[in-house]
C-alpha cells in the first residue's frame, strides 16, 4: 500500500487513530487520547507564538526510509514548505525542521528512538518528545539537549 492509497481510502477517513505506513506498506494505527490532542495543540500554539518565518502544524506525514511516519506536531520554515510543495507529492519528501512526538501510552523508548532517527535521516534538525505530563525532551542529530537550540525560549514543560 502507498500513502496515496491510505489518503484516498474513505474507510480510513474518520478513524480515531493516527495512521502511518511502515517500510512494508502496512498500516500502523495508534489510538489517540484527548490529552494527546490537547498536548499537540499547546505545542503547536507555543511554536507559532515563538517562531517566525514558518508555521507549526499537526499530523505531518513524512516519507522516511522506513515508510510514512506522521509527526504529531511539526514546524517548518517557509523555505522548507516551498521545497515540500515543489516536490508535488504526498507525504512530504523531506522532514520539517522540528518534528515532535507526543508520547502515547503504547510508545516504547525503542520506538521513539527509531522515529527520531528516521526524522533526522529525512532532514529534521531537532526532534522533541513530550510525555503525558507535558515534560519535553529535545534532541539534535547527535545528542539530547537541555533545551531547544532552534527555539531556546520554549519551556521544558507545558501545561494543558
Amino acid at each position: 500500500m502507498h500513502w496515496a492509497d491510505v489518503v484516498a481510502d474513505a474507510s480510513l477517513k474518520d478513524l480515531a487513530y493516527k495512521i502511518e505506513l511502515n517500510e512494508y506498506g502496512q498500516i500502523l494505527m495508534t489510538p489517540h487520547w484527548p490529552l494527546h490532542s490537547e498536548l499537540q495543540s499547546v505545542l503547536q500554539e507555543g511554536l507559532n507564538r515563538r517562531m517566525k518565518g514558518g508555521r507549526a502544524v499537526q499530523e505531518y506525514a513524512i516519507q522516511t526510509a522506513a515508510g510514512v511516519r506522521v509527526a504529531d506536531v511539526a514546524w517548518r520554515s517557509a523555505a522548507r514548505w516551498r521545497e515540500i510543495r515543489a516536490a508535488g507529492t504526498a507525504p512530504a519528501p523531506v522532514a520539517p525542521e522540528i518534528c515532535i512526538e507526543v508520547r502515547s501510552r503504547s510508545n516504547t523508548d525503542a520506538e521513539l528512538a527509531t522515529k527520531r532517527a528516521l526524522y533526522f535521516d529525512a532532514g529534521a534538525l531537532e526532534v522533541w518528545v513530550c510525555d503525558e505530563e507535558g515534560h519535553l525532551r529535545f534532541f539534535d542529530p547527535g545528542n539530547e539537549l537541555a533545551q531547544s537550540n532552534l527555539v531556546p525560549s520554549f519551556p521544558t514543560r507545558i501545561q494543558v
